[in-house]
């Protein structure tokens, strides 16, 4: 699926800003699954400067600094992106669980100490015991990986409820845990506090959903938003990545931007102002396929 998105995000302030530093990652990702052909960001104001690198994921990340006062900031990407079919192993014929955790404690390869370094807990993710007795009852001993994933990502979906009134981004996984509610981030947070209280490697992905308008009804451009999911080292099968909000393997309706720890590691847009007073935030996402649509549901 080839894709067009343009994420907008405008800050609006009660008071001048003088000053502001920011730093932003809306840069779709490349991979052997996806690629980007074309990536723009507008801001205004025009800032002072603005310059672009990896972070140390390997996140497409663009620092910008505005000086001159102001009222409103825009940010606007538009990037062009090709996702891949994704070729998923036979669930039952993963590795077991436990040969995965073993191997990752080992870290006697690049591989494996790449993934190792998503086993312990971060800044939005803590490893807590009810979320590691949670997530066993999908593993068992020698169960294939990819089934235990699969089940622990539709208990989840069943066993937890959407609701985007019910957290914020700063809510910690145990009250998300009791309170059996909340959005994307929250789910995918639960789901890698569990697999980590494992030892199994999971990382932290944010990106878009392409969502299907109901039958007869237009698509409403800008209705999309950003989302998160997961991804969980396999071991031979490699990082397969699962969406707990639409009980799903990954395929071409998601979109990566980036991956890290947590949501911490990868924020679309954070820095720091001067000034400002009060300040509203809105966001716009807007995904529109070039190919011709597939038929797919999305929460």
């Amino acid at each position: 699926m080839r894709y067009k998105i343009t994420h907008t995000t405008t800050y609006s302030y009660t008071e001048t800003v003088p000053i502001c530093h920011n730093e932003v990652r809306l840069s779709p990702r490349d991979g052997r699954l996806q690629s980007c052909s074309n990536h723009r960001l507008a801001i205004k104001p025009k800032p002072e400067m603005c310059t672009r690198r990896g972070d140390y994921f390997g996140n497409g990340t663009h620092h910008f600094s505005i000086l001159e006062g102001h009222k409103r900031l825009t940010v606007r990407a538009v990037s062009r992106v090709e996702v891949r079919q994704p070729q998923h192993p036979a669930p039952e014929s993963t590795t077991p669980w436990e040969s995965i955790r073993d191997l990752v404690q080992q870290a006697s390869t690049p591989l494996t100490l790449d993934a190792y370094q998503f086993v312990f807990d971060s800044p939005s993710v803590a490893l807590l015991a009810q979320t590691k007795e949670y997530a066993a009852e999908s593993f068992p001993p020698q169960r294939p990986i990819l089934e235990g994933v699969i089940d622990l990502t539709k208990r989840i979906h069943s066993d937890f409820q959407y609701d985007p009134k019910a957290t914020t981004v700063t809510t910690p996984v145990d009250e998300v845990f009791d309170l059996r509610r909340g959005v994307c981030q929250d789910f995918a947070h639960l789901q890698i506090s569990g697999l980590r209280g494992l030892g199994i490697p999971a990382r932290y992905v944010s990106g878009y959903l392409r969502t299907i308008p109901p039958a007869g009804r237009p698509r409403l451009v800008g209705a999309d938003a950003s989302h998160a999911w997961l991804s969980v080292f396999c071991g031979e099968a490699g990082w397969i990545d699962v969406d707990p909000t639409n009980n799903c393997l990954v395929s071409t309706d998601h979109i990566t931007v980036a991956w890290g720890r947590d949501y911490s590691d990868v924020c679309p847009i954070k820095g720091v102002f001067i000034g400002g007073g009060t300040h509203k935030m809105t966001v716009s996402v807007d995904v529109l396929p070039l190919d011709q649509p597939a038929v797919a549901t999305a929460k």
